[in-house]
């Protein structure tokens, strides 16, 4: 025996050499891996084999592969084991654990990982019944030494991971073990908090002392705080607050400690974000006493940037914060005295929240924010004088610095830290900055005074401040700023807390206490404000718009704000036309904040709107050379303030003259010869020509081209946005009484509610047959003869999903606003054709929206959208389809709120009908074969409720054939491979539609087919815990209402794997018997997931997997049932039924 287990060894060793030798061959590597797999699942000699490789006097590597051995031994062969070898591998096991290793220092962390998962498996098997002495063994072991202890210390850690972190156990297992842990968890304390207080008092002792003595005491403190770290997650609050919070007490002290102050961090950090009863957690505010805040300022001190001392600031920061946040859920719910250290507290946030590093700074935003929303704390008068300085700090954490590339701050060292690149960096303070927004915003309710005098500095301060190009000037103008120019990023944060600042104190103060006077001043000197940097003339814009809210209350401003808007919606520079690119962020910020100011203060721009629609109509007809996104921008502002007029025949004639050059040129003869027909179409804009870049500007074609891109690509693209523009914006007023005396309300629906008309009805009326004309000819570009006949050039141009770059690099994230964007003829000709394609789509669901009955009530409409929209399904790519099922689902279906209306339900039968009919037919017959992104459409697009579905879907449905193909679309997407599409459609879709017809009489291959789809579903998608349960549900409801009627299901369910068919026949006798016993639902819904068990698939992670049995033990925890005196003191026999000697039981 022994000769066979050297020899065995040998050549294990060897095996194990060759895995790990990095010169070896593929094919060596390979037979040598099959040998020692082999070797642990058929070998009998794989216990002595193992012990012998553990020996310490064995290479590690070797040391590790005889541990493995043991390990594999418990996990799948110990419910085989004889007790007597049982007995004998625990031994040998804590033979290893006394003396099988190296001194703490010497020996190796995966050596002893190994080896305390060995233990943990055969206390996962065993303890308590079979081993109840195992926590007294433990003890006994750590008086051998350091390095044992941290063995000891693992083993816990490990089972504590096991058992209650990851739950890798069977239900009764995990119960017994856990239960046992809890009902020994004050001695487990007790001897943990014993060990960490031995050995970090041994510790400072050695501080100046044996430096391997110092070390090892350190290591075992290290892993006690570990361990302590993995119980604190989930014990009971008691033991953690015990003796007046003496663990706590202890790690504040330890936060001293540099070898062991980031451990203890995370401990605190665990401890303060437990969650449960309030007046559990009330002992947490002893950690506001003088001494733990002390300990928590001092620890915090350093500034040096060392990864492990950085991270121990992170935990640190975190900490405070969790505190924090125990003291405002404490502070509302339960009486809680404000502690008195709270300024000392905030003192020690404040650190972190202007400390250089951007990510502690981010760290504290969320508890600051809580602070100052907190209804009693954030009227405190400590919290109040907080609020300032934090306004104060703000106007650093706002400026955008620290990119990691850069080396012209202090942020930039912590930043290569915590940032990969520049992008990862500018994501993350994009990100910090809107929560620096909220937190600016709350603050500014509780000082709005205060703030707006901040703020007012501020702003001040840059208006007479000389423009500071730096070292990042423009690469593109010379004298302009770039994005990182230090007066760039001043303006951009200033412009921040002006917009935050000022949306606040309009809520916050008194209309008779606002600082009207101040902040006119203040506008005042933002609009003689004057420069021709484009990236500062933005920030100056922004500030017009925010500072307008105040401007109401001095109307005479108004023609003053306007004629800035006005002239920056022109702006150039001078001899700079490289930079036109520039121009544009300028103009359409300018057209952008004229719009929101309309939209939001229609009222007050109304008297303005002479003078406004007179400079209009001026610069449309002077030459000045405006986009046609700044021309319809301008239209739509008009039009917002002419809903104020509150009269239709003076909105509808001015909608008119408005629209009057659109109108003429959409409905013109030679537009109208274009849109009609494809090949016309493609000729016209030139996409069948061969377009060279080089030799654009010569080639003849390309001038035809270059009128048909300022003709087609502008004029129609004019066109369409204007059209959506006056349709989305144009509207009736809000107020009934208004609407009735300016002519707006012709009627009322049957129901009462009044119908309206829309001033700008006429028009569309005009526009919408080439509207729909372009839309099917945009489809029917598609087709095969009319893709062959697109150049080469622009061949892909009509299917690509978005307008990507002909190159693979991207402008590096510092010089993108420096560098022309010079858009090919390819992607121009791309961005038209999505432009095109969606802005129609876009036109439909606003007049939808807008003009409501006027809309429905078009004649042959349904003809007309089935005609267009529906064209060439089988041709237009899937991502094509998206805006078509958008504006279906919003505009006819689900009514949201106010800005999205439902179609009137008696337009069902002679609109949705005929247009959801082709639709889900189209859908059923082709997608289903195919299931690409459209699989998620139905559900995806729009997030509605159970109970919508049923009022607005079902009601519908009204034809059997549009009824058929979305209820069979609908189970059919239940195996499709898209998990979130198979949730919502089996918790909102399928039994919404099929119980309207359980009733009635189905096919059997229907009810079947399903039932069937449904398993199907469970198959595919069962892994993952959401479906499995809504699918079980699904199914469970279609067998419980259609078993009765169709024995077919229960042919179904037997061919279910596995299914355990007397469990089966139950469950059908109180289903089908009306005096059987009835179970509630939630027993029902149990029984049904077990008897379906069988169709769940399993995550291709797990398929291949070896499972791990783990034997219940005998339980130690069933609860006693009380003893009922049925007959006193007579003899019914039932003792001996019950005896535990009755071996039938």
């Amino acid at each position: 025996m022994a000769d066979q287990v050297a020899a065995m060894c040998d050549q294990l060793v060897k095996a194990v050499n060759v895995i790990m030798d990095a010169e070896t061959s593929q094919i060596y590597r390979l037979e040598a891996l099959k040998f020692c797999e082999e070797f642990k699942e058929t070998s009998s000699l794989c216990v002595p084999c193992g012990l012998q490789l553990a020996d310490k006097a064995q290479p590690a590597v070797v040391r590790h592969f005889g541990l493995q051995i043991l390990e594999h031994i418990i996990k799948f062969r110990w419910n085989d084991m004889q007790q007597q070898e049982k007995v004998h591998l625990k031994e040998c096991a804590m033979q290893l654990l006394s003396n099988g290793t190296h001194s703490i220092l010497d020996e190796e962390s995966h050596i002893k990982d190994a080896l305390s998962r060995i233990v943990v498996e055969m206390i996962k098997r065993e303890w308590p019944q079979h081993w109840p002495d195992m926590l007294k063994e433990m003890e006994t072991l750590t008086s051998q030494g350091e390095a044992q202890t941290e063995l000891v210390m693992l083993i816990l850690l490990r089972l504590a991971e096991d058992v209650i972190t990851f739950q890798t156990l069977p239900t009764q297992r995990r119960r017994d073990i856990q239960q046992t842990l809890t009902q020994n968890m004050e001695s487990i304390f007790t001897f943990m908090m014993g060990i960490l207080q031995i050995n970090v008092e041994d510790y400072r002792k050695l501080v100046s002392g044996v430096l391997t003595s110092f070390v090892a005491h350190c290591r075992v403190a290290v892993a006690t705080l570990n361990t302590l770290a993995g119980y604190i997650d989930w014990v009971a609050l008691v033991y953690i607050t015990s003796g007046n919070c003496h663990l706590l007490e202890i790690l504040c002290l330890l936060l001293s400690e540099p070898e062991l102050q980031l451990e203890a961090a995370e401990c605190l950090l665990i401890a303060m974000s437990r969650k449960g009863k309030l007046e559990e957690r009330k002992p947490f505010m002893l950690l506001f006493d003088d001494v733990a805040i002390q300990y928590i300022l001092s620890a915090a001190q350093a500034v040096e940037v060392v990864e492990r001392r950085y991270i121990f600031l992170k935990r640190l920061c975190q900490v405070l914060c969790a505190l924090g946040g125990q003291l405002c859920s404490l502070g509302s719910d339960v009486e809680v005295e404000v502690p008195a250290n709270l300024s000392k507290y905030m003192e020690a946030l404040l650190a972190f929240t202007t400390h250089s590093s951007q990510f502690l700074k981010s760290s504290t935003m969320a508890t600051w924010g809580a602070l100052f929303r907190h209804e009693a704390l954030s009227k405190d008068a400590a919290v109040v004088k907080m609020a300032v300085k934090f306004l104060r700090a703000s106007m650093t954490n706002l400026v955008k610095t620290g990119f990691p590339s850069r080396d012209n701050n202090p942020n930039c060292e912590y930043s290569r830290v915590d940032f990969d690149s520049d992008e990862d960096f500018n994501s993350f303070f994009n990100s910090f900055r809107a929560q620096q927004g909220e937190v600016l915003r709350s603050t500014c309710r509780i000082v709005p005074l205060e703030a707006f005098r901040i703020g007012a500095e501020w702003l001040q301060y840059q208006i007479t401040s000389p423009i500071d190009t730096g070292d990042n000037a423009s690469k593109t103008a010379e004298g302009l700023c770039s994005l990182l120019s230090p007066s760039v990023v001043q303006w951009d944060a200033m412009t921040v807390f002006m917009e935050c600042m000022v949306s606040q104190i309009i809520k916050s103060v008194d209309e008779e206490k606002l600082p009207i006077d101040q902040s006119m001043e203040l506008l005042q000197a933002v609009l003689n404000y004057e420069t021709k940097d484009p990236l500062i003339l933005s920030c100056v814009l922004t500030n017009v718009s925010a500072l307008f809210p105040l401007a109401i209350h001095r109307p005479h401003f108004l023609p003053q704000v306007l004629i800035k808007l006005f002239k920056a919606v022109t702006f150039e520079i001078d001899h700079e036309p490289k930079v036109s690119f520039l121009h544009g962020n300028v103009r359409r910020h300018a057209c952008s904040s004229i719009i929101k100011i309309c939209r939001d203060y229609p009222q007050y721009m109304l008297p303005c709107f002479e003078m406004f629609y007179n400079h209009v109509k001026e610069l449309f007809s002077s030459g000045v050379a405006l986009t046609h996104m700044e021309k319809c921008a301008l239209m739509e502002a008009l039009v917002l303030i002419s809903n104020q007029f509150k009269d239709y025949e003076k909105q509808k004639a001015f909608v008119d003259e408005l629209m009057a050059s659109v109108v003429a040129e959409w409905t013109s003869n030679e537009i109208r010869h274009v849109l009609w027909n494809p090949d016309t179409f493609l000729s016209f804009i030139g996409a069948d020509k061969v377009v060279t870049e080089q030799k654009e500007d010569a080639d003849t074609a390309a001038i035809n081209r270059g009128r048909v891109s300022v003709y087609a690509h502008c004029t129609w693209t004019f066109c369409l946005y204007a059209i959506l523009a006056v349709v989305k914006r144009a509207h009736w007023p809000a107020d009934l009484e208004e609407a009735k005396a300016g002519g707006f309300v012709v009627g009322y629906t049957p129901a009462g509610a009044p119908m309206y008309r829309n001033p700008c009805t006429a028009q569309f009326l005009i526009l919408m047959p080439n509207l729909l004309a372009l839309i099917r000819t945009h489809n029917s570009l598609f087709l095969p003869e009319n893709m062959a006949r697109l150049s080469e050039t622009f061949s892909r141009t009509v299917v690509k999903l978005k307008c990507i770059p002909s190159t693979g690099l991207s402008h590096h994230l510092l010089d993108i606003y420096d560098s022309p964007v010079c858009k090919t003829t390819i992607e121009r000709m791309q961005g038209f054709f999505c432009t095109l394609y969606d802005n129609c789509y876009q036109i439909l669901g606003s007049a939808g929206v807008s003009l409501q009955q006027e809309f429905y009530n078009i004649d042959k409409l349904a003809e007309g959208m089935a005609g267009s929209a529906f064209v060439s399904l089988d041709h237009v790519p899937d991502h094509r389809l998206r805006p078509m099922i958008h504006i279906l689902i919003c505009v006819f279906f689900f009514p949201f709120d106010l800005l999205v209306l439902s179609c009137p339900q008696e337009y069902y039968e002679s609109l949705l009908c005929p247009l959801l009919g082709p639709l889900f037919g189209y859908m059923l017959q082709v997608r289903i074969s195919t299931p690409t992104e459209e699989e998620e459409l139905v559900c995806q697009e729009t997030q509605v409720t159970q109970e919508m579905l049923e009022e607005q879907v079902v009601r519908l449905l009204t034809r059997e054939n549009l009824y058929m193909s979305l209820l069979t679309l609908s189970f059919t997407s239940l195996s499709w491979k898209d998990a979130t599409n198979c949730h919502r459609t089996a918790s909102l879709v399928c039994w919404t539609l099929l119980r309207q017809v359980v009733a009635g009489n189905l096919l059997t291959e229907a009810v079947t087919w399903f039932f069937t789809s449904v398993l199907r579903g469970l198959q595919v998608h069962g892994q993952h815990e959401v479906c499995s349960s809504t699918l079980s549900q699904l199914a469970m409801l279609i067998y419980e209402n259609l078993r009765p009627r169709y024995m077919e299901l229960r042919g179904v369910m037997t061919q279910i794997p596995n299914i355990n068919l007397e469990a089966l026949d139950q469950y059908d006798h109180r289903l089908m018997d009306p005096s059987a016993q009835k179970f509630g639902e939630k027993k029902r819904k149990d029984q049904f997931r077990k008897l379906i068990a069988g169709t769940v698939g399993k995550a291709l992670c797990q398929q291949f997997r070896k499972e791990v049995h783990i034997r219940n033990l005998p339980s130690l925890f069933k609860k006693p049932k009380p003893d009922k005196d049925i007959v006193n003191n007579e003899p019914l026999g039932l003792a001996a039924l019950f005896s535990p000697k009755n071996d039938a039981l």
